[in-house]
């Protein structure tokens, strides 16, 4: 009995462990997330405001026709690549927020 409760406690104490280490992964990688999300925000805006500049400055109707597909196919990839690259971080975080929990998952099988 008395061996039971400390199995039983030794493995609270390191699933807590377990625990504490997944969710230092999940703090750092939600913190890489939201870094990386605020860069792109920040790109994305100064992106606008130089094309609406240039857009304003336009002498013509065929220069700011241009310029606007110019904007609107820049916009179109930075954005796509943006997304992979934050699925990328979704995946590394999903990955390392599971590595502390893949002992005690072997050891359970």
């Amino acid at each position: 009995m008395t061996q039971t409760y400390e199995d039983f406690a030794k493995y609270g104490k390191e699933f807590a462990d377990t625990g504490l280490k997944s969710f230092a992964s999940l703090t750092k990688g939600a913190q890489a997330i939201a870094t990386e999300a605020g860069e792109y925000s920040k790109k994305s805006f100064e992106a606008g405001n130089a094309a609406f500049e240039k857009l304003f400055a336009a002498k013509s109707i065929e220069k700011a026709i241009e310029i606007q597909t110019d904007y609107a196919k820049q916009t179109y990839e930075s954005f796509v690549a943006e997304a992979s690259k934050i699925g990328n971080l979704y995946a590394e975080l999903a990955k390392e927020a599971y590595k502390p929990f893949e002992s005690v998952v072997a050891k359970a099988k």
